[in-house]
């Protein structure tokens, strides 16, 4: 370009400048981001006092802590890489702030040596003096400093030139527009251009392609739930073959996930002592069903996954330097797989439903795979008590549960307890092993659920066949504590004498055999006696009113009054309209006589009343229009919170599970009589307190009455899935009416004729003729 020239940095000053912008760049919203305050360093006080200290808890949080080294060890790295690059900026800093500014105000007084406001003469005698200094043909001279003499002595006396330099700070003119170029020049030098060229290369050529390529062929593996696309194939094959899958069957298949593969998954780890300890553990396992022949599920990988799930669903000790570690590895997997198999048989019922699929899956299915998720979280078996859930309770204690006195299969049971009888049963554990279980017991989800039905789409609420119908559902979830006494919130214990007193009792309930039989045997007596007297006693019936006859004869007389009334009400009416007919006649031959004019104002009026009826049919229209644009808008934002808020919601107490877990639910309408899953399962991993959620489906295609069943299922309790029903009538499908904006008056349509009529290509002599 005319009038620039580019200039390479020399020495050095402008590539401090870009490196110096560029460093503080990154650094500063880095180190910003780094250190932010989060939300999970100031735990309030109310959760770290329902904390559980149970053994398993325990080891929990020391594996947790164990794991968590290498997280510590890189958030010290980060720390001492940001306090270095922080020096570094700082030297940057100080080396730019050392720096020579290469442009320096040309100033022809300095030049001279004199001061500004010099008269001519001065400037004369200036010049005439170091002239004779510098002049080359002198000694002293010096052939550069004279000609800037020259320069100095022309800017101050030339008129032309001093101008310039006025203007433009330079006696000769408007100079040339440098670019300084933030690069050594070495870079572009001859002999280093083949270095150059062969860093770009490498760069540009071999790196960068190599890595594009190596995440590409990673990323390609994997579904949007970091799921290989592998199992999702496998899921697809199984769920598609056996419509019908029991659980025990849906662990199998779980349990043949790719992820598990070694030849799939790199972080898998094979031991030379799998070949001893996992024959040995499968031996510990009943109906594991390892001789199973069908591929993938006979597979050593398959073989060894599916006896680690049902090891810890028993709660089985295993070595923890090896297999323990593998089975942690394994149930940290699961929730995002059993994700995955939930989304393919909704999938698949889907497809079954437009006929691309051959076989529907069954609800039941589904459900299995729902109780796989509750089973993998809380450690337990299909059979086994809800109540192990809670802290500091085994296998043992759950005879003391259901004795004579007390039938507690829930934990909803134990929380009805009083106070007394609740610690009197667990009489045998300490104050601190109480306030565990009553801690865990508070700190359980209580979700209500509130379900309607309806069309929003029609202007009719009547469900009719084939229609859209939207079941919105609110949540709402609280605590357990709410369903404690006033007493119980605050923990009270019993004295240690009242529990010893009560304890006697208690303990006969559970004396041997051999002692019940015969206190069975005296008791006999006493049992036959009071049932003598039982049936020696009369039983005196309540005689019931006799039902009065139907008096046909005063039925008949009513009907009968009933009707002259009627009759004698049409005859007053009648009269009354003749003579208001009457007086309308005798007012219309009155009108008849006044001045004309009359019928043209007949005819504005209908004029203007049709007007008004077009201007109430648009009114309609667009309050319609408005109405269906904000249920969208709802519809819309209703569809997107459950997408945009952050996935969290309450911790779950979870000791046997390999990782912290949040409480999810799972939200689906399904017809239990057909064995049919209608709405796809939806998960909501967001219920703090309140959720509102829409499930929408389309009505049977055939009329009649439905009963579908509004299903909400925990993905990390057991036993706290619930259930709501709803009946559909469906109605036959209307008949589809003429909107009001359709609805055109003979005057407009012989107005829209006669402009039809008229051609884009008429033209005068058409007109003339």
């Amino acid at each position: 370009m005319a009038g620039m020239q580019f200039e390479y940095d020399e020495e050095g000053g402008t590539f401090f400048y870009f490196l110096l912008s560029f460093w503080s760049l990154w650094l500063v919203p880095t180190t910003a981001y780094y250190f932010w305050p989060s939300d999970k360093k100031t735990e309030p006080e109310k959760d770290k006092r329902k904390g559980c200290n149970c053994e398993p808890c325990q080891l929990k949080k020391y594996r947790l802590k164990a794991n968590s080294k290498w997280d510590r060890t890189r958030d010290r790295a980060v720390k001492f890489g940001l306090i270095i690059s922080w020096v570094i900026l700082i030297a940057l800093a100080y080396k730019v702030s050392k720096i020579q500014m290469d442009y320096v105000e040309y100033d022809p007084y300095l030049e001279l040596g004199i001061d500004r406001g010099a008269s001519d003469k001065e400037i004369k005698k200036a010049y005439r003096a170091m002239s004779l200094k510098y002049h080359p043909d002198k000694e002293t001279g010096d052939p550069k400093k004279f000609m800037k003499i020259a320069k100095a002595y022309a800017a101050l006396t030339d008129e032309d030139t001093k101008e310039n330099w006025e203007k433009h700070g330079n006696p000769d003119g408007p100079g040339v527009v440098r670019f300084g170029i933030a690069l050594p020049k070495w870079i572009v030098e001859r002999e280093n251009s083949m270095l150059v060229l062969a860093a770009y290369g490498l760069i540009f050529m071999i790196i960068l392609p190599v890595v594009v390529g190596i995440w590409w062929y990673r990323s390609i593996k994997f579904s949007k739930d970091q799921v290989l696309l592998d199992t999702t194939r496998l899921y697809y094959f199984f769920f598609q073959k056996a419509p019908n899958m029991m659980l025990k069957r849906c662990i199998m298949v779980l349990g043949a996930s790719f992820e598990f593969d070694k030849f799939h998954n790199k972080e898998v780890i094979e031991r030379p002592s799998d070949n001893e300890e996992v024959p040995q553990l499968i031996k510990r396992l009943p109906h594991l069903d390892e001789k199973n022949k069908e591929k993938p599920l006979c597979f050593p990988y398959s073989v060894k996954a599916r006896a680690l799930l049902h090891a810890h669903f028993t709660r089985l000790d295993l070595q923890s330097s090896t297999l323990e570690q593998d089975k942690q590895f394994v149930i940290g997997k699961c929730p995002c797989l059993i994700n995955e198999m939930i989304n393919i048989t909704a999938q698949l019922v889907a497809g079954a439903a437009r006929n691309a699929v051959a076989h529907m899956p069954r609800l039941e299915t589904v459900e299995n795979c729902m109780k796989a998720s509750q089973m993998l979280i809380q450690g337990l078996n299909e059979r086994s008590s809800p109540l192990l859930q809670l802290p500091h309770i085994g296998q043992d204690m759950l005879k003391h549960f259901n004795t004579k006195k007390r039938h507690i299969q829930r934990i909803t049971d134990l929380i009805a307890m009083k106070e007394e009888d609740r610690r009197l049963l667990f009489r045998n554990l300490g104050n601190e092993e109480y306030r565990d279980i009553i801690n865990v017991c508070a700190s359980m989800p209580y979700v209500t659920m509130e379900v309607r039905s309806e069309v929003l789409d029609d202007e009719d609420s009547t469900i009719t066949a084939g229609s859209i119908v939207t079941v919105t559902v609110e949540l709402h979830r609280e605590n357990m504590e709410v369903l404690f006494e006033k007493d119980n919130i605050e923990f009270s214990h019993m004295d240690q004498e009242a529990i010893e007193e009560n304890t006697k009792t208690e303990d006969m309930e559970l004396e041997p055999a051999d002692s019940l039989k015969n206190q069975q045997q005296t008791q006999q007596p006493q049992k036959t006696a009071a049932k003598k007297q039982q049936k020696n006693k009369k039983v005196v019936k309540k005689k019931k009113a006799p039902k009065q006859a139907y008096n046909w004869k005063a039925a008949a007389a009513e009907k009968e009054s009933n009707k002259q009334n009627s009759l004698a009400v049409a005859t007053i009416g009648g009269a009354e309209t003749e003579a208001h007919k009457k007086e309308e006649e005798n007012d219309n031959s009155d009108a008849e006589t006044d001045e004309g004019g009359n019928d043209s104002e007949e005819e504005n009026t209908k004029m203007v009343e049709r007007a008004n009826d077009q201007d109430k049919n648009a009114a309609v229209v667009e309050e319609d229009d408005e109405e269906q644009w904000k249920k969208y808008q709802e519809e819309a934002k209703m569809e997107t919170t459950l997408d945009t808020k952050v996935k969290e919601s309450h911790p779950v107490h979870c000791p046997y599970f390999s990782d912290d877990r949040q409480e999810g639910w799972w939200l689906y309408v399904g017809d239990k009589k057909s064995h049919m899953l209608i709405t796809a399962p939806v998960q909501i991993q967001t219920l703090k307190t309140k959720e509102e959620i829409q499930l929408k489906f389309s009505a049977p295609v055939k009329p009649g009455v439905y009963t579908y069943f509004v299903i909400l299922r925990s993905d990390s309790y057991l036993d706290f899935d619930q259930q709501q029903k709803i009946r559909l009538d469906v109605k036959e499908a209307k008949l589809v009416k003429d909107h009001p904006q359709w609805d055109i008056s003979d005057d407009e349509e012989d107005k829209d004729k006669d402009d039809d009529s008229d051609s884009d290509y008429s033209t005068d002599m058409s007109d003339s003729e």
